[in-house]
């Protein structure tokens, strides 16, 4: 006997427990967000960035990197699925077998048409809210990056770049 018609999901939290392993699913403010996969560029983008990083990581232990598809709760009207997230070995604590609950030190989406407005906004709005450090934006067709700190509660923009994200956590430049 199908249970799930005994008991239908109640909420929106109870719906995404209920999606498949792997979907790519976000909770954005209690909305579900279904994206199809990333286009090629932002792929290769993505995996240079995150060879780069963990290579640097390798070699200096100041905490671990995931990449998308992984789950971030920070509520259960906020689960994300950024496509790279640094967490500070003080911060190993939050990660669980279903993603990290809590907090990342640090954040990079590679912006898609479909999803770009999300990230520039309701996203980096949240993450800001939960304390993210630092928040990097990449533009995967010109390579512009767009570089938010965390001061005093609130996001300063550092300024623009192209091809290089320097990390004031990770004490790193990363060239892509």
């Amino acid at each position: 006997m199908n249970t799930s018609a005994l008991h239908p999901p109640k909420t929106i939290y109870d719906v995404w427990e209920s999606l498949p392993e792997g979907t790519l699913c976000q909770l954005i403010n209690n909305h579900l967000i279904i994206s199809p996969a990333p286009i090629d560029i932002h792929q290769v983008i993505l995996l240079k960035i995150s060879h780069r990083i963990y290579s640097y990581l390798d070699q200096h232990p100041i905490g671990e990197i995931r990449i998308a598809p992984y789950d971030v709760h920070f509520s259960k009207r906020n689960i994300f699925q950024p496509d790279l997230i640094f967490i500070a070995n003080s911060n190993l604590h939050q990660i669980e077998s279903k993603g990290l609950v809590g907090v990342p030190d640090l954040v990079i989406e590679v912006l898609s048409p479909g999803t770009a407005h999300k990230d520039e906004g309701e996203k980096k709005d949240i993450y800001e809210q939960y304390g993210v450090q630092e928040y990097y934006l990449i533009n995967p067709e010109t390579k512009n990056v767009q570089a938010f700190i965390l001061r005093n509660k609130v996001f300063v923009a550092l300024g623009e770049s192209s091809g290089v994200i320097q990390s004031e956590l990770l004490q790193t430049t990363v060239s892509f």
